[in-house]
């Protein structure tokens, strides 16, 4: 696969990205490996990612999605050859954005 640029960051990433949303919502764990697998082995190396990702999903607290890929990076030892993108305290569902503390610049630095 043909990667790309990405800006001026000297990172290259594949022309497609990997959705997270759906670890640990749609997809279980076991699947979410298996999908994560293939698409590394195709050379897709970038994931979207947030920890609100299947807040919504009653018996969720949002987070699933990035422990679930937690999880893959410690088994496959792919970590440094992926790009991760998330967004940071992203606020989706009402019952997130009233229970989780905000996020404030000084966090992310």
């Amino acid at each position: 696969m043909n990667h790309r640029s990405l800006g001026k960051t000297g990172m290259q990433v594949a022309p497609l990205v990997i959705g997270g949303n759906v670890f640990g919502w749609t997809v279980d764990e076991q699947r979410s490996f298996e999908l994560l697998d293939r698409a590394a082995a195709a050379g897709l190396n970038t994931i979207d990612t947030a920890d609100s990702y299947s807040s919504w999903v009653p018996g969720n607290v949002g987070g699933e999605s990035e422990t679930i890929l937690g999880k893959w990076f410690k088994r496959s030892g792919r970590r440094d050859a992926t790009v991760l993108i998330t967004k940071a305290v992203s606020t989706t569902a009402t019952e997130y954005r009233f229970t989780r503390p905000l996020l404030q610049s000084k966090d992310i630095r």
